[in-house]
């Protein structure tokens, strides 16, 4: 055993070949070769911190030493000083301009000339809807032109590869990119030995421009606008303008029965008010107090009121008075209309044409395509006798569909599917297509109405709504109807669109939802669409010996004359079949200690003081297609006991004023006014007064 294993040791002993002293020798001194080239020093010790130079100049004068050239030391120093003054906030301090301002979001927006923003509203929707990617919404910035500056010089990388970044001589010109593009700029620019042999330190005025999609990607992020430098354009971004337009008028005032007894106006079914209101609250907004129509508020909801019977007028008015809500020392005097609703198939056949607003500013989710949706659920309304006809109008005005039986359902959907917005508005113009297609439609025994769909925005021929009256006040005597739906919110041009429904006998009403056009077009279309009564009035005369004070809450923008009443040549409202309208004045009667003017010494005497009579109601109407009106008499006889309809009313009518902020109710709040609605929402089978108690319940959050 012993000597096998001495014979294996031998073994493997003679098959190891032996150390050769000389090739190590030459490995070793490979090895350290290698080393010393590698730490780059060869004739010294590298320098540590135990044995190395000291000092803060000698760590300056081996960083210059290994520089490459003094040409590379310049461009970096260069960068430095760039990125101090665009990445800190003194160095953005010293660049700004004077009159410069910075926003919440980090943006800095400079002062422009006219010249070189483009500020109305056709050259805003002209650019801002040329293609998808560069349209914006009010919640988004829009796009506005300012010009750029001068040629580009162009800096290479080690890489060899091209940054184009733009210089001026006399200001540093940054267009709207995020910050974090200027960094990258900044990091990745350098100067080569060869492309620049006597470099400059550059003016860094910009990286390449962000589209706008990659900017909302990137989230808030600081922004410098250039100003004006050559006639060229790019696009930077700044909030758009909000545009819209409401009617002016203020609030009632608060009348003395002595010397004003009389009170005069034309009825309203519009519902536009209500439906901006909740769009506003929705998006967590108190709406304008402009916007604010307390009649288009209370009108909004059907009521219970009780109809005419047969062979009576077209509608029924109830009239009572009670406490009011507010103030216990005054009274409200409450007016109720009731139409009647004949059978559907009594009614006549229907001519309707379709005015669609297809400019550029209605390119967007809430205009063109909800519109389309909301014509979509009308359609099938339509009974096969009924006729259809679409007219579009942009910069132009043009027929899209002609005139088509309503049983051809695919056609016409196809037509509205077809669509598209882009141009200016030229709203005249469509109108004066649509009333053309409406003549060639009529025949006797039938209802022609054009149905204007929009958000009110024109700016091509007859844009000012008073210019707009005496245009449709024209065309209304051809028989035609004109009602308007309102679409969209951020120029939503509302003052326009009334003037449109109240000279065109028709009405107007704001769609914001799908559920909105299903009420709208579907539940209501029938009172929408065919008139009971026309050119519709009120009269009140209160009884100076039983009310002191007066003040009709709302109907600002349906005032008339006194003598406007008898006249029936002046225009009024019209109510349609099913429709009920609501009317409420607050009364102070003689004595009450909520009287805020004071009595007069030398009252006339009058008969008025041996009645009880709280005043009279005078109405008139014209049977529709009538030119002579016929009237209505009642009187407003002392306190009764409030119904649940009453009661809901005056809540509502609270709450618009709690919205306009208005001086007469008190310390009665927002929580009065939703225990009141709420105690009346009555059977509610659509859940409209429910909405309306939750938008009371945001409001009030919204107005802490």
């Amino acid at each position: 055993m012993t000597d096998d294993l001495s014979d294996l040791k031998a073994m493997m002993d003679s098959a190891t070949p032996r150390p050769d002293a000389t090739r190590r020798a030459e490995n070793l001194g490979l090895a350290q070769k290698n080393f010393e080239d590698l730490q780059g020093s060869r004739t010294a010790p590298r320098p540590t911190p135990a044995n190395g130079p000291k000092g803060l100049w000698t760590g300056v004068k081996t960083m210059l030493n290994t520089f490459t050239s003094k040409a590379a030391l310049t461009t970096t120093t260069a960068l430095v000083a760039c990125g101090f003054l665009f990445l800190t906030p003194q160095g953005q301090d010293f660049l700004r301009p004077e009159g410069a301002t910075q926003n919440l979001t980090g943006e800095v927006e400079r002062n422009v000339t006219e010249t070189a923003i483009p500020t109305d509203n056709e050259t805003r929707r002209d650019q801002s809807f040329t293609d998808d990617s560069t349209r914006q919404t009010q919640e988004s910035p829009a796009l506005v032109r300012v010009a750029p500056p001068p040629p580009a010089v162009a800096l290479e990388d080690e890489a060899g590869k091209t940054e184009r970044l733009r210089t001026s001589e006399a200001d540093i010109a940054l267009q709207s990119v995020p910050m974090e593009e200027v960094v990258d700029a900044l990091e990745g620019a350098a100067l080569s030995e060869e492309a620049a042999p006597q470099p400059r330190a550059p003016s860094i005025a910009a990286a390449p421009t962000a589209s706008p999609s990659a900017n909302q990607n990137a989230g808030p992020a600081r922004t410098i606008v250039a100003p004006p430098i050559s006639s060229d354009v790019d696009l930077v971004q700044r909030p758009e303008p909000n545009t819209e337009a409401f009617p002016t008028e203020a609030p009632n005032d608060l009348k003395i029965t002595s010397d004003d007894p009389v009170s005069t106006f034309s009825i309203d079914v519009d519902t536009a008010a209500y439906s901006v209101i909740r769009s506003s609250l929705s998006r967590g907004q108190l709406p304008p107090a402009q916007a604010v129509r307390i009649e288009e508020m209370i009108n909004y909801f059907p009521y219970d009121y009780p109809a005419p019977d047969a062979g009576e007028a077209p509608f029924r008015p109830t009239i009572s008075s009670f406490q009011t809500p507010w103030n216990a020392d005054t009274q409200l005097v409450h007016i109720a209309l009731q139409g009647e609703m004949p059978a559907l198939d009594d009614r006549p056949p229907l001519n309707l044409v379709f005015l669609i607003d297809t400019s550029g500013s209605m390119n967007d989710p809430a205009k063109l395509p909800l519109l389309k949706q909301s014509f979509r659920l009308m359609l099938d309304q339509l009974r096969p006798e009924d006729e259809v006809a679409i007219v579009e109008y942009a910069g132009s005005a043009g027929q899209v569909l002609a005139p088509t039986a309503a049983s051809k359902r695919t056609t016409i959907l196809q037509a509205i599917q077809s669509l598209g917005a882009g141009g200016s508005t030229n709203g005249q113009g469509g109108l004066q297509q649509a009333y053309a297609v409406a003549d060639t439609m009529k025949e006797d025994g039938q209802v022609s109405r054009i149905i204007l769909a929009t958000d009110g925005d024109f700016n091509v021929g007859i844009s000012n709504p008073d210019a707009l009256k005496d245009f449709i006040a024209d065309k209304r005597e051809t028989g035609t109807y004109l009602s308007v739906l309102g679409f969209g919110r951020g120029n939503l041009d509302d003052a326009t669109m009334q003037a449109l429904a109240q000279n065109g006998n028709g009405t107007a009403a704001y769609i914001d939802t799908l559920s909105e056009a299903q009420k709208v077009l579907v539940d209501q279309l029938t009172g929408a669409l065919f008139p009971i009564a026309g050119d519709v009035k009120v009269q009140v005369e209160f009884n100076p010996a039983q009310v002191a004070e007066y003040r009709l809450i709302g109907y600002e923008t349906r005032a008339l004359a006194r003598e406007d009443f008898n006249n029936d040549k002046v225009d009024a409202g019209e109510l349609g079949a099913g429709h009920s309208v609501t009317a409420i004045y607050e009364i102070t009667p003689v004595g009450s200690p909520a009287q805020l003017s004071d009595p007069l010494r030398y009252a006339p005497n009058t008969v008025a003081a041996s009645s009880d009579e709280l005043g009279y109601v005078k109405l008139r109407y014209k049977e529709p297609g009538e030119d002579t009106s016929q009237l209505i008499e009642t009187p407003i006889i002392g306190e009764s006991i409030p119904g649940t309809e009453a009661n809901f009313a005056a809540a509502i009518a609270g709450f618009g004023q709690l919205l306009r902020d208005d001086s007469y109710l008190g310390d009665w709040g927002y929580d009065d006014a939703i225990a009141l609605a709420n105690a009346n929402r009555g059977e509610d089978a659509f859940g409209y007064r429910t909405e309306a108690v939750q938008l009371m319940r945001l409001a009030q959050s919204l107005s802490r």
